[in-house]
C-alpha cells in the first residue's frame, strides 16, 4: 500500500455516525474534545466560521467546502465569531444515523458528512502525523468527492433499504478523498507530514520505507534512493517531519509491531526480524525507546496509555 493508505489502515477508521446539521440566524456551538475520533464534513449550502484548537487563524466554510478534523481537538462552528458559544450537547439530541439536527429552524448552514472511530492504542501517535484540521475549498476538478457528497446528502434525504451502510460507504469515501486532495495541495514550503510526502524526493523516502521496514536502511541508501546528497537529503527530510529519517524509520517499525502485537499472537521472536532486527533485545530496547514500555508490557495491556510517549517522538512538525 502507499504510505496514506497503510495509516488509515492503522488506523481503522470506522464511521458510526453519518448525519447532518441545518441551522439558521446567529448560532455559536463548541464541541469538546473526543478521543480517536476523526471527523469529516461537506458544506452543503449556506456558510459559517470553524474554529480548531491550537490553531491560530478561523476557517471561513462556504458552499462546497470540506473539512476534516482528525485529531479529535475541540472546536467552534459559528455564524458570527464574535458570538458566546453554547456547549454542542445542550443543543443536540443523541446522534441518530442518517439524521439531520436543526437549530433555530435552519436554512443558514447545512452540513453532511460523518464521525470516524479510531481503534487502536496507537491511534494517539498515528493521529498526530495528520493535521489538525484539512479545508478543502470548493472547486470544478474534485469532482469524486462532490460526488461522493451529493450521494451522501440524498441518502439522508431519501430513506432507502441499505442507506445506512451505503452513507458508511461514501463516508469513507469522502474521508480518503479529502486527505487525497489536501496532499495534492501542498505547498514547497508547507511542513509536516503531508508536506513531507507531496515533496517528490523525501515522499519517495518515505514510500521506499513502508514499502520495505525490514530493510536495514542508512542514511545513505536513503538518499541514494531518491538521488540526493548525504547531507541535503537529511537535511531536507528533518526540516519538513521535525524528525531525522533515521528516527522516522524506527518510529515507523514501532507503529508496525505495536500493529501485530495488539492484533495478532506473533511471538516477538518472530515480530523482531520482520521488522529488521537480529535480536529480541535490539528490537524490545528500540521499542521501548519509542512506545515507551516494553513490548511484553504493552501487550498485556496493563501499563499506561501511550500519551507518555518519548517527547521527541510523540509529535512530527506541525502541519
Amino acid at each position: 500500500m502507499d504510505p496514506l493508505s497503510e495509516i488509515l489502515s492503522l488506523l481503522k477508521p470506522q464511521s458510526h455516525i453519518s448525519s447532518g446539521f441545518d441551522a439558521g440566524g446567529d448560532w455559536s456551538l463548541h464541541f469538546a474534545i473526543h478521543d480517536d475520533v476523526m471527523k469529516c464534513y461537506a458544506v452543503i449550502s449556506g456558510g459559517c466560521w470553524l474554529m480548531v484548537d491550537e490553531t491560530d487563524v478561523p476557517v471561513r466554510l462556504e458552499a462546497g467546502d470540506c473539512f476534516v478534523l482528525p485529531s479529535g481537538r475541540p472546536f467552534r462552528l459559528t455564524s458570527d465569531l464574535t458570538l458566546q458559544s453554547m456547549d454542542s450537547k445542550s443543543a443536540f439530541p443523541p446522534a441518530v444515523p442518517g439524521g439531520v439536527v436543526t437549530i433555530n429552524g435552519g436554512g443558514g448552514l447545512l452540513l453532511v458528512g460523518s464521525r470516524f472511530a479510531i481503534s487502536g492504542r496507537n491511534a494517539g501517535m498515528l493521529l498526530r502525523m495528520l493535521p489538525p484540521v484539512v479545508h478543502l475549498h470548493c472547486k470544478m476538478d474534485q469532482a469524486a468527492l462532490r460526488w461522493s457528497v451529493e450521494r451522501m446528502r440524498e441518502e439522508m434525504r431519501n430513506a432507502q433499504p441499505g442507506g445506512h451502510l451505503i452513507a458508511q460507504h461514501l463516508a469513507h469515501m469522502m474521508l480518503v478523498q479529502a486527505l487525497r486532495l489536501h496532499l495534492a495541495e501542498q505547498k514547497s514550503t508547507d511542513v509536516g507530514w503531508f508536506a513531507a510526502l507531496a515533496d517528490r524526493q523525501i515522499g519517495a523516502a518515505i514510500a521506499a520505507i513502508h514499502a520495505e521496514p525490514a530493510r536495514r536502511w542508512n542514511l545513505l541508501d536513503l538518499a541514494g534512493q531518491v538521488g540526493m546528497s548525504r547531507s541535503v537529503f537529511a537535511h531536507r527530510f528533518k526540516e519538513k517531519l521535525g524528525e531525522t529519517p533515521m528516527d522516522y524509520v524506527t518510529r515507523w517499525r514501532m507503529l508496525l509491531a505495536a500493529q501485530r502485537l495488539e492484533n495478532s499472537d506473533d511471538p516477538i521472536s518472530s515480530i523482531a526480524p520482520d521488522l529488521g532486527y537480529e535480536s529480541e533485545s535490539a528490537f524490545s530496547t528500540a521499542f521501548k525507546r519509542v512506545m515507551g514500555q516494553p513490548p511484553r508490557v504493552f501487550r498485556s495491556g496493563l501499563n499506561a496509555p501511550l500519551e507518555q510517549v518519548r517527547p521527541e517522538f510523540q509529535r512530527p512538525a506541525a502541519e
